[in-house]
C-alpha cells in the first residue's frame, strides 16, 4: 500500500506505477535511510512519542533489517515499492507490526529524502576524495621515476619549448589538488541535516534537531525548513566538482592517447589498461583512456541535466526533485572508475626517454632559449624575436636543427651573436634555465615534489 493512499478511492494504474516509482533506482540509500530512522527513532524517544521499550524494539528491527539489506542491496531494487521509504516501513511492520506505523511521525518523505542523499552524498564523496589522493600519489611517484626524463611541451599540439616528464606529471597533481580542495568545500556545505523540516514548514514536535544532526555525523541542522527540503545545491555541487575533474582525467587521457601512438612513441601503457583488435593481430589500443575521455560526456550530462532540472523550481518540494538521484547515482560512481583507471594507467606506464628527448631536441624548442640569449647581448625582445624567426626559417630551409647552423651562418643574420651561443642550445640548458618558481627546471620540479610529498603528509 502506498505511504499516501487514505485520499484515493483508488491506487494508480500500472503504467503511473512504473513511471513514478523510484525504488529502482533509490534503492541505493537503504542503508542511509534505516540509519537515518534509527537516529530518528531516538528524537521521537526524547519527546515522548516512543517509549523506551518501543524505542529498543524499533532499533534492533531496524538494525536487523540494516544487515539484511547489506547482506543483498540489489534485491531491494526489485521489491515492488515505491520508494526507499516505503520498503524500509514495510519491512519494518512486518518485524514489529503497527509499531512501526509510529517512526513516521512528525516526518515527511520530503526532509527524509533530503537526509538520505546528504548521507549517501556524502559518504561517496569521501571515499572520492581518498581515491583522488591516491592517483596523486601515482603521479608523484611517477615524477620521481622518471626525474630528468625530457620530453617535448606543446601548445596548439606544436612542440614548443621540452620540459621535464616530472614537469607534466606535476601539472596533473595541481589539477588533482584543486578537484580535492573543491570537493572537500563541497562536503563542508552539503553536511548539514534537514531532518526534522518535515513536508516544509518544520515538526510540530519539539526535537533537538541540533543533537539529532550531530547524532548523524552533520555539522549542525538546517536553519530554514522550506530551503531545507527544496535545497539541491549539493547535487549540483558534486555534479560541478565531478564536471570539472572529469575534465582534467579527459586531459589527462588525450595526453597519454597521443604519447602512446605510433607517431609519437613516448610511452606504452601495460597490458591490463589495454585491449585489441578483432581484426587487426598487432593493435594494442589505449580503451582505458579512450573511455575516461568518453565517460567525461556522460558525467558533463548528469550536471547540465540537474541544473536544467532546477532551474524554475518554486519553493518547496516538487516531484521534478525525484529526477536528482539517477544523475548522481551515475557521475559518482563513474568519477570514481575514472580515477582508478587513470591511477592503474599511471602505475603500468613505461616511458620511452630516447623517443622524449629526440622529439623535445627537434621542431626548434630551443628558439626561445635563442631570443633570450640575444636579449643578455642587448637586443630588445621584439627584435630578437624577430631575427629568431628568420634563423629558424633558414634551419628549415636547410632540414637542420639550430644548433648545427655554423656561426657564419648566425652572424649572417645577426652579428651579436658568437660561439658562446652554442651551450646555451643545448637542451639540458634549456631545462636549466626555467629557476622561476612553478618552472621547469630540475631544483623547481624537485621543490614541486617535495611540496606536493609533504602535503600529502599533513591530510
Amino acid at each position: 500500500m502506498a505511504l499516501w493512499g487514505g485520499r484515493f478511492s483508488s491506487g494508480p494504474d500500472e503504467a503511473f506505477k512504473q513511471f513514478n516509482d523510484s525504488l529502482p533506482f533509490d534503492y541505493q540509500m537503504a542503508e542511509q535511510d534505516i540509519i537515518g530512522s534509527i537516529a530518528w527513532a531516538g528524537a521521537l524517544q526524547q519527546v515522548n512519542v516512543l517509549s523506551a521499550q518501543e524505542h529498543t524494539e524499533l532499533v534492533a528491527a531496524l538494525n536487523e533489517l540494516l544487515n539484511e539489506v547489506q547482506q543483498d542491496l540489489s534485491a531491494v531494487a526489485s521489491a515492488g515499492y515505491e520508494d526507499i521509504h516505503s520498503y524500509v516501513e514495510a519491512k519494518l511492520i512486518d518485524k514489529v507490526g503497527d509499531l512501526a506505523k509510529k517512526l513516521h511521525t512528525g516526518r515527511s518523505r520530503n526532509d527524509q529524502v533530503a537526509t538520505d542523499f546528504r548521507l549517501w552524498s556524502r559518504s561517496t564523496a569521501e571515499q572520492i576524495v581518498e581515491a583522488i589522493q591516491a592517483l596523486k600519489a601515482e603521479f608523484v611517484a611517477l615524477a620521481e621515476r622518471e626525474l630528468g626524463t625530457i620530453l617535448p611541451g606543446y601548445t596548439h599540439l606544436q612542440r614548443a619549448q621540452p620540459v621535464l616528464f616530472s614537469h607534466w606529471c606535476m601539472a596533473y597533481v595541481e589539477m588533482l589538488e584543486r578537484d580535492e580542495s573543491r570537493l572537500n568545500d563541497a562536503i563542508n556545505r552539503l553536511n548539514v541535516s534537514p531532518l526534522g523540516s518535515g513536508a516544509l514548514a518544520g515538526t510540530a514536535y519539539p526535537i533537538d534537531r541540533e543533537a539529532l544532526a550531530h547524532n548523524l555525523g552533520f555539522r549542525h541542522a538546517s536553519r530554514n525548513s522550506l530551503d531545507a527540503v527544496s535545497d539541491r545545491d549539493f547535487v549540483v555541487e558534486l555534479l560541478s566538482c565531478a564536471s570539472i575533474s572529469m575534465m582534467h582525467l579527459s586531459r589527462f587521457a588525450e595526453d597519454l592517447i597521443f604519447y602512446n601512438s605510433g607517431e609519437a612513441g613516448f610511452i606504452e601503457l601495460a597490458d591490463n589498461v589495454t585491449s585489441g583488435s578483432s581484426l587487426m593481430p598487432q593493435k594494442k589500443n589505449p580503451d582505458a583512456l579512450e573511455l575516461i575521455r568518453g565517460k567525461t560526456g556522460r558525467v558533463f550530462g548528469a550536471f547540465s541535466a540537474m541544473m536544467m532540472t532546477l532551474k524554475a523550481l518554486p519553493l518547496a518540494y516538487n516531484k521534478d526533485m525525484q529526477e536528482d538521484k539517477e544523475g548522481l547515482f551515475d557521475a559518482m560512481p563513474t568519477w570514481l572508475a575514472c580515477i582508478h583507471m587513470a591511477q592503474a594507467c599511471i602505475k603500468g606506464i613505461k616511458v620511452n626517454g630516447e623517443a622524449t628527448l629526440q622529439a623535445a631536441k627537434g621542431g626548434h624548442a630551443n628558439a626561445t632559449e635563442l631570443a633570450d640569449y640575444l636579449v643578455a647581448k642587448g637586443i630588445p625582445f621584439r627584435e630578437g624575436h624577430h631575427i629568431v624567426g628568420q634563423l629558424v626559417q633558414h634551419a628549415i630551409g636547410k632540414g637542420q636543427n639550430l644548433e648545427d647552423l655554423s656561426l657564419d651562418e648566425f652572424q649572417t643574420v645577426c652579428h651579436v651573436i658568437a660561439e658562446d651561443v652554442y651551450p646555451v642550445l643545448e637542451i639540458d640548458a634549456c631545462i636549466a634555465a626555467r629557476q622561476a618558481l612553478g618552472g621547469t627546471s630540475l631544483p623547481q620540479v624537485e621543490q614541486a615534489i617535495k611540496y606536493a610529498k609533504q602535503q600529502a603528509k599533513s591530510k
